[in-house]
């Protein structure tokens, strides 16, 4: 396929409004993709390599400004690039706007009078950068991206852009692209739907939609490709035993979800698959001693102290980012593994499995620190094991039902997770960022602050639990506000009360009060309230030393 075509069509994408629209769009796309539709189907999301490798482009936004601003010639520097960007707030647009013909022939790709560029040949440039490494892979970077944009004409360098720096803003998510393959190839929803579950690999599900869609069945899990993981949902006691009867019990645990991949070697993935494995080599050292068949198993990673309790989810945070000096950070911090789930165990898939029988197999595997489990039929032992939980310093206790599948990257109502009620918030909005693609009108990130004797300050930020038709609203209200804009980001006059939930309150330099609200999301607005009434800064660390 021309590039050239693929960003045509993409732009089409971009201009649709209805979501059966957008989904016929990027069908039509994968039916015309011929041979490039694996990479087609990553790229309409911004993902130029598949889910589960663990190369990255690795390239960030300065390397991106570099190449465009050497395509652009015109003395034109990246830092004008980078002035151009912060006043449109998308680098795509930024990079349409330049006339790149002017330095095509400096290329160095060539004379100047190169093939027209194709998915496949931007695709094998881009892997190239990928493997860049070592003194020099900066420059090599940045020339790759500069011979790319140099033969770019303005739509191909809007996608190109934003390709690179993971950011297609076309409004196309894995929901579109699975109901595209369905309605592009014809094929059965349920079985689409099973084989991105155990693959998370969208190019090799729509190949083998298209090929040979009897084989989707065939499809399976593989140890070394990481999968999502299954999620929960809030809900009580009362909503357990009423669904399904007997329940099982969990320790919730505040710690940092891993999904651990055993065959030849041990390798560890975060909650967003990311290969972690470096930075938790005291954690690699647990595995191998308590595990000897290949499996796949889902659990979490807790920071504790001398006596064994858990300390705070940001020590745990600390090691995963952790990329220098990790021999030291793994004497300063222990972590404790607790493996909770079993999704593979010894050449047998057991996501399909009822969840009494995979905690079965996973006890007899594994010779290491395993959840708390137990069977619960009345509220009262609920309540007793909810608060053993809470008192021995965790989150607070899992509900389970026995005869649940594990679905990878679905939140149903199998899983549902109890913890302790925590009070709102009542906030007030004191900036915001104007979102991206089709939100870009509205803005769609708010800047939470809490009043003080001496004016007010932050604890946060704010856009989870917004629908559609209330960013328009919100936008409405809180635009008429705004004092001053800096690129995306703009300064509001505090007037407008948020009410707020959140999971925890925690110190943090990050905000100038000294607090962050951890997974906070928006209630509704406190449209009773004026400023002057929101939440203080005394009330915030009354709730932290509670």
């Amino acid at each position: 396929m021309e590039f050239s075509e693929f960003a045509d069509r993409a732009a089409a994408v971009e201009a649709a409004s209805a979501d059966t629209e957008i989904t016929h769009l990027v069908a039509d796309l994968f039916e015309a993709a011929d041979d490039d539709l694996s990479i087609v189907a990553r790229y309409v999301q911004g993902r130029v390599l598949p889910g589960h490798d663990e190369t990255t482009l690795n390239v960030g936004p300065n390397n991106c400004y570099a190449a465009i601003a050497r395509a652009a010639g015109q003395n034109v520097d990246a830092d004008d690039v980078e002035a151009t960007v912060a006043d449109l707030g998308d680098v795509g647009d930024v990079a349409a706007a330049y006339d790149f013909g002017t330095q095509r022939g400096l290329s160095a790709f060539g004379t100047g009078d190169e093939e027209s560029l194709t998915v496949g040949g931007v695709h094998a440039e881009l892997e190239t950068l990928a493997n860049a490494s070592g003194p020099g892979s900066t420059d090599e970077k940045v020339t790759i991206l500069f011979g790319l944009f140099n033969r770019c004409s303005s739509t191909e360098a809007r996608y190109l852009a934003r390709l690179v720096l993971s950011e297609m803003r076309i409004g196309v998510g894995a929901g579109t692209v699975r109901d595209a393959i369905i309605e592009a190839f014809d094929v059965s929803a349920e079985a689409v739907e099973r084989a991105l579950q155990v693959s998370n690999d969208y190019g090799l599900v729509a190949e083998t939609a298209r090929d040979d869609p009897d084989r989707l069945d065939e499809i399976s899990l593989e140890i070394g490709r990481p999968v999502q993981a299954m999620l929960a949902q809030a809900g009580t006691a009362g909503d357990a035993l009423s669904a399904w009867g007997e329940t099982v019990v969990e320790t919730k645990y505040d710690g940092a979800r891993v999904q651990i991949h055993v065959d030849d070697g041990v390798d560890i993935y975060s909650r967003n698959m990311e290969d972690v494995t470096d930075p938790l080599p005291d954690v690699v050292e647990t595995v191998e001693e308590a595990i000897d068949v290949p499996a796949i198993l889902d659990g979490e990673v807790l920071a504790i102290d001398e006596s064994g309790d858990p300390l705070p989810f940001q020590e745990v945070l600390r090691r995963f980012r952790r990329k220098h000096d990790i021999e030291q950070a793994s004497a300063a911090v222990d972590l404790d593994l607790v493996v909770f789930d079993c999704l593979h165990a010894d050449g047998d898939d057991l996501i399909d499995e009822p969840l009494c029988d995979r905690r079965d197999r996973l006890e007899r595997i594994w010779d290491g620190h395993l959840a708390d489990f137990s069977l619960a039929a009345e509220p009262e032992t609920i309540a007793r094991l909810e608060d053993e939980a809470l008192d021995a310093g965790h989150e607070g206790i899992m509900l389970k039902d026995p005869d649940s599948a594990y679905t990878p990257g679905r939140r149903g109502k199998n899983w549902l997770k109890r913890k302790p009620d925590v009070e709102t918030l009542d906030l007030v909005v004191t900036g915001a960022e104007w979102g991206e693609g089709r939100r870009a009108s509205f803005l769609g990130s708010y800047e939470l602050s809490v009043h003080t004797p001496n004016g007010f300050e932050t604890v946060g930020k704010v856009a989870t639990g917004i629908t559609d038709e209330e960013l328009k609203r919100l936008s409405a209200l809180v635009e008429p506000k705004i004092r001053s804009e800096d690129g995306r980001t703009v300064d509001v006059e505090p007037s407008v009360v948020f009410e707020v939930g959140y999971e925890e309150i925690q110190h943090s330099p990050t905000y100038s009060s000294g607090y962050a609200l951890r997974f906070p999301r928006f209630i509704g607005v406190r449209e009773d309230l004026n400023a002057e009434d929101a939440d203080t800064l005394d009330r915030v660390e009354r709730l932290v030393d509670a």
